[in-house]
């Protein structure tokens, strides 16, 4: 059993800063990956952020140099710290691991904080 849990989410300015975080807990052997996913109303869910177990970090464009994303494999938890914000990054943020639970890989979801910037 796998559970990743989300917070951080609320109601802000454009221009403004919200700070995610996400705990994962569970039967997980390791952890491959972790990332952010968000999902606006009447979109696909897309890459926000991504780090993979080395570090390495990759960003979807339209938020590079405002999201930075920050994880403590070791610990499960992975952060997001969202500067600058715009009111087309309205959406429901999800954080992803990928994980060796049993003797599987697989991906992992949390239930959602909802990020809403106000213009």
């Amino acid at each position: 059993q796998v559970q990743l849990v989300e917070s951080g989410g609320g109601l802000v300015q454009a221009g403004g800063s919200l700070r995610l975080s996400c705990t994962a807990s569970g039967t997980i052997f390791s952890i491959n990956a972790m990332g952010w996913y968000r999902q606006a109303p009447g979109k696909q869910r897309e890459l926000v952020a991504h780090s993979d177990s080395g570090g390495s970090t990759n960003y979807a464009d339209s938020v590079k140099g405002r999201f930075t994303i920050s994880r403590d494999v070791a610990k499960g938890t992975v952060d997001l710290q969202m500067n600058s914000l715009k009111p087309e990054d309205t959406a429901v943020y999800y954080c992803n691991i990928r994980a060796w639970v049993g003797r599987s890989v697989g991906d992992y979801w949390g239930q959602g904080t909802q990020v809403t910037v106000s213009s």
